[in-house]
């Protein structure tokens, strides 16, 4: 536990639940999509939905999106410089079942096609959880580097995920698989104590039976 478990952390707004993890949100979905969105359609549940805009929870996810940390005071006029640099975003509400008080979903699109659609929730204390990747649960923090290999549920692609590791010699800090059905589609979620080379990354796109890998490391914010 640090200091920053026990104060919260360092941030621009009145809740680090609705606020700051806001900013989280979204500045980690603006790295799993690899770039700013083009247009961003975001779902507010529960909480987020209820009191959120009291607490800036849109100018927050905006302002995440758009790479600013909690901290930067550019977040109030998030909405300006999404429409400065071509952002296109809206918002509405949704009923969750089982999800967290704080939870967004976000449909995003970047500029080269690429599209994600991602479920995560702010937990308290600018943390966050990533719950669903494109309709796949997942159920992780973004504390730790973390490697998401969606892929056929095929025998042999943890063997190969998790060798290819041990030979880069990056260590697993935790391992969850999720799946839609039996032989359907497979998320692999590996956290890990270091970085993931980018050579590795590029040698998982091309493996036989994997659908799409996404890198990201939070040491980079």
């Amino acid at each position: 536990m640090t200091v920053f478990d026990i104060l919260g952390p360092v941030m621009v707004g009145p809740s680090s639940s609705h606020t700051a993890g806001a900013v989280r949100i979204g500045l980690v979905c603006r790295k799993l999509l690899g770039s700013t969105p083009q247009s961003a359609d975001i779902l507010l549940h529960g909480s987020f939905a209820e009191t959120g805009l009291g607490h800036g929870t849109d100018r927050a996810l905006i302002a995440g999106l758009l790479g600013m940390s909690t901290d930067d005071l550019d977040i109030p006029h998030s909405f300006e410089r999404a429409t400065e640099q071509g952002m296109n975003f809206s918002f509405g509400k949704v009923q969750l079942d089982d999800a967290h008080p704080n939870t967004a979903v976000l449909d995003l699109k970047a500029a080269d096609g690429r599209s994600l659609n991602i479920q995560a929730s702010s937990i308290g204390g600018g943390r966050i959880c990533i719950n669903k990747i494109d309709g796949i649960r997942t159920d992780f923090t973004g504390d730790y580097p973390t490697l998401i290999v969606h892929n056929l549920d095929q025998p042999g692609h943890v063997a190969e995920v998790t060798s290819m590791l041990a030979h880069k010699g990056v260590n697993i800090a935790t391992l969850k698989l999720y799946r839609n059905k039996k032989g359907g589609y497979a998320v692999m979620i590996v956290e890990t104590d270091q970085g993931v080379p980018d050579e590795a990354i590029k040698w998982l796109h091309r493996v036989e039976g994997v659908i799409k890998v996404t890198y990201l490391d939070v040491r980079d914010e």
